[in-house]
């Protein structure tokens, strides 16, 4: 199906790419449907797109390229997760100019079952992660520490 994008125009999607959010997003609680598409070359970055409003489009990455030790609890019956391998991370990037001073949202995480393609964005209440954390990867690498 083709889709409206805020960042690279009229793409061709497959349905079988979708990613559901029953709950939506705080603050597009009436959009449930989203594609992940790449940034960049190199796969760090990539557009979280509603499939139905253009405009709708959050830059996601993997927390883990930038914050090895980030960790936090879920409930896996939430998304029918059976294996840590279902998981997949997804932190919301805001990008700033210069692009050096971007942050990253470790106090919401995008938490995905990646075998159903349903996801929810957790809001964790906790003093160690912030809406606004520097984007540098000192450390580099990780491995996925969302708790089961």
């Amino acid at each position: 199906m083709k889709i409206e994008t805020k960042y690279f125009g009229e793409v061709e999607v497959e349905e079988k790419e979708c990613i559901d959010f029953p709950n939506g997003l705080p603050g597009f609680e009436s959009y449930h449907s989203f594609v992940l598409l790449p940034v960049d070359e190199s796969g760090t970055y990539f557009a979280l797109q509603s499939v139905i409003e253009a405009g709708v489009s959050l830059v996601v990455t993997n927390p883990y390229l930038f914050y090895k030790d980030y960790e936090f609890d879920i409930i896996p019956e939430d998304l029918g997760i059976l294996s840590h391998e279902d998981i997949v991370v997804y932190n919301v990037v805001t990008i700033k100019d210069p692009f050096e001073k971007s942050t990253l949202n470790l106090q919401a995480p995008i938490v995905m079952n990646i075998k159903k393609r349903e996801a929810k964005q957790l809001i964790l209440n906790t003093a160690d992660y912030h809406t606004k954390h520097p984007l540098i990867s000192t450390v580099k690498g990780g491995e996925s520490h969302a708790r089961s």
